[in-house]
């Protein structure tokens, strides 16, 4: 697994740390299996941004906290340009770009999302809230509740992420999308 997945993987358990909280405990009120919480903070397996973005709205801590190890500051505004930013590389397949990674108590998460094609099969999460993805470049499958739903460039969808719903990128082309999770 990468080294962002292994950092991120102690800040999850640090953070169990600093609260003196059990594994299970934590997946509890993540709402995922306790030895998936302990995959999570092995750092030997991928951590779905979902999750990340769950526990940091469970727990009370920032987003881009537990991402980077920086802690927001900005409480009017935040400006993130072109090309700057804290990226996490999942795996080969998924980049997130984190759009608001300098604002703090941010009520939303705001990620430029790349996925690489691949020959993988189509996984499925989900996370409590509500998700907005506009597709920037390249032609995109997701998969919601059931449905496949084809979004080429200038296409958006806003849906119920609590339905398991995954992405893949079609026709052997990188796909890059705004991804906002509410």
């Amino acid at each position: 697994m990468n080294t962002q997945i292994k950092q991120i993987a102690e800040r999850l358990h640090g953070l169990r740390d600093a609260l003196d909280l059990s594994t299970e405990t934590v997946a509890e009120k993540c709402g995922v299996s306790k030895e998936d919480y302990e995959k999570y903070e092995s750092g030997n397996h991928d951590i779905p941004m979902s999750f990340i973005c769950d526990l940091a709205q469970t727990f009370g801590v920032e987003t881009t906290a537990l991402i980077s190890g920086n802690d927001p500051h900005s409480l009017a505004y935040f400006v993130t340009r072109k090309g700057t930013g804290s990226s996490v590389e999942r795996t080969k397949v998924y980049k997130y770009h984190s759009l608001a990674h300098g604002f703090r108590y941010a009520k939303a998460e705001p990620f430029e999302i790349t996925v690489e094609p691949n020959d993988k099969p189509l996984h499925l999460n989900s996370h409590l809230g509500q998700e907005f993805n506009y597709i920037l470049e390249g032609t995109m499958n997701l998969q919601i509740a059931g449905n496949d739903v084809v979004l080429n460039p200038g296409d958006s969808i806003y849906f119920d992420s609590s339905k398991p719903h995954g992405m893949k990128a079609m026709n052997g082309e990188k796909v890059t999308f705004l991804a906002v999770i509410i």
